[in-house]
């Protein structure tokens, strides 16, 4: 660890040299005093470096110089080929992001392409790969800002061999699903993912996943998961979580971890305590969480989740059904034990906001909340979102304020949680831009080191620092990423701690943070003084078990 330091400068010099901030390396220490050198596209030395040459030099005093921030989970794998900027990103500090959230890039087939078509022909993508390496390709020619993992996607797996329906893959179907994980987790995939309230991925038993998952460690992955209820049997969710990671033997990660709904709040603690125990027996379960109380998703994922069985189409065809839609209505104006209540578990319709649309004579609704249009319409609330719902063909995004500010923070505190913004990548302008997203895609990090660390001082910064770098890298298995190293890859943020925060808000969630001055990725200076400079220096990043030979069939059978 001291060889990191230079004390006297190599002769030769250096591509970019930091000069005179309070570096603060990613691994829970406290912060040194230290200039960084950097050749080419990994840190080269730690040490007195301003006697030294270099093509460009940037003074960080009165700054603090961390790792470059890991975002734990995105949604980017398509918005980088609309669309590689990433102002959203990079705003905050961010220089690498992990994606793939129960679905994933690949695999794809003929059915996965048909969902996706009516998502995708806005932005112009047209899926011309069919496995993770040539969408790793796809991305490297297009271009991007910050560097992108993912995982392999269990409901994709599933889409992919048996489709929407609510059905038990058959043995040989099941046999497809983990040749298709092997196979991404050989391309590079981190791990395995679920999405377990979303349909068709609520289908799915725990016996599969675990099988499923089992071949993702083989290669070294992990298990992340949106738990199957964050709500009523949130209880139930955590602990199918951790009997995958158990028997599967492999490490879990909990995707944006919460108390959701109104009857809930106050039950963190609880869920902390599940989670200790876990731990404390033997079993590596994780999180990550967003600083923000609501979520946000599509309006279609309030209904109830068979709804959606068989797709998209025949969910429209029984929204139109009045007998079906009446069964909706009351379904949804009980709480229950069997599925998540995103409705009630807002308070109603006065927690939903209309977050996006995707017909121009909708735009009108967004940021408008279910009960004011319900109000202006004169009608029942729930009519009012199944009509949304159909007049959108189930495009609809919303926002749900789900959570309460008590269990956040017992949540951000832990030792084990790190942040994801659980959004994609977008700018102010272009085809990603949308006029009222979450403010976790502008605010989620300036928020969490502003609001929370400065202002609330939930935690130091030190080890704030460490929550969003080295926790996040070490989750995943990034290799030579996450700390300020000698020979480490040259991920740097460089921020004002005093002045750090997030501008972005519910009204209006389209506003840059502040505070952060310089960012590097790869070595390249991608945003400096709150403007992108086009450098384009983002590369995949590949899990453990990229290029690992094959495992043998009958192996697969077995497990």
């Amino acid at each position: 660890m001291f060889g990191t330091f230079a004390a006297r400068p190599p002769e030769e010099g250096y591509d970019l040299i930091v000069l005179g901030g309070h570096v603060i390396d990613g691994s829970g220490n406290p912060w040194f005093a230290a200039d960084i050198g950097i050749r080419g596209d990994r840190i080269t030395a730690i040490g007195m470096l301003d006697r030294s040459r270099a093509k460009r030099t940037i003074d960080a005093s009165g700054m603090t110089v961390a790792p470059g921030f890991i975002d734990m989970l995105g949604q980017s794998e398509y918005a980088v080929l609309a669309d590689g900027r990433a102002l959203s990103k990079l705003s905050q500090g961010i220089t690498s992001e992990i994606t793939g959230e129960g679905e994933s890039a690949a695999p794809q087939t003929p059915r996965t392409i048909e969902a996706l078509r009516g998502e995708l022909m806005r932005y112009g993508i047209t899926i011309d790969w069919n496995d993770l390496d040539e969408y790793f390709h796809r991305v490297e020619k297009k271009g991007c800002a910050i560097n992108l993992g993912t995982y392999v996607g269990a409901t994709q797996v599933r889409q992919a061999v048996i489709g929407a329906d609510d059905r038990e893959p058959t043995n040989a179907e099941v046999q497809e699903m983990k040749r298709l994980v092997a196979e991404a987790m050989r391309d590079g995939a981190i791990g395995l993912s679920s999405a377990l309230i979303y349909p068709p991925a609520s289908y799915a038993k725990t016996e599969e996943l675990i099988e499923l998952a089992k071949i993702a460690g083989m290669y070294g992955g992990i298990y992340a998961t949106h738990l199957r209820s964050e709500g009523q049997a949130e209880m139930e969710a955590i602990s199918e979580a951790i009997r995958v990671g158990r028997e599967a033997h492999v490490p879990v990660e909990i995707f944006h971890l919460k108390a959701s709904g109104q009857p809930r709040w106050g039950a963190m603690p609880q869920i902390v305590g599940a989670i200790q125990t876990a731990r404390s027996s033997g079993v590596d379960v994780a999180a990550d969480m967003y600083p923000y109380l609501a979520g946000v998703t599509a309006l279609a994922s309030a209904l109830p989740p068979w709804v959606a069985n068989g797709g998209e189409q025949k969910m429209l065809e029984r929204l139109h059904d009045p007998k079906m839609r009446r069964q909706i209505k009351n379904e949804m104006a009980v709480q229950s034990h069997e599925w998540e209540n995103m409705y009630l578990n807002s308070g109603g319709a006065e927690g939903i906001t209309i977050s996006w649309v995707i017909q121009p004579a909708l735009t009108f609704l967004e940021g408008k909340t279910l009960a004011t249009v319900a109000k202006s319409e004169e009608k029942d609330p729930l009519d009012v979102l199944i009509d949304i719902v159909i007049a959108d063909k189930a495009r609809t995004g919303a926002l749900y304020f789900l959570a309460n500010e008590s269990d956040l923070e017992v949540g951000l505190k832990q030792t084990w949680t790190s942040i994801g913004l659980d959004s994609n990548e977008m700018s102010l302008d272009g085809p990603l831009f949308k006029g009222h997203p979450h403010p976790r895609a502008f605010g989620s990090m300036p928020r969490f080191l502003g609001h929370y660390v400065r202002e609330r001082r939930l935690v130091s910064l030190e080890d704030a620092i460490r929550k969003i770098t080295s926790l996040p890298a070490q989750r995943v298995r990034l290799q030579d990423r996450g700390l300020l190293r000698n020979g480490f890859y040259a991920d740097l943020t460089i921020f004002d701690p005093a002045r750090i925060e997030d501008k972005a808000t519910y009204d209006r969630p389209t506003q840059v943070s502040v505070g952060v001055e310089y960012v590097i990725v790869n070595g390249s200076v991608a945003f400096e003084h709150g403007h992108l400079t086009g450098i384009l220096a983002g590369r995949p990043l590949r899990g453990p078990g990229w290029k690992q030979s094959p495992v043998d069939p009958l192996e697969l059978r077995n497990h």
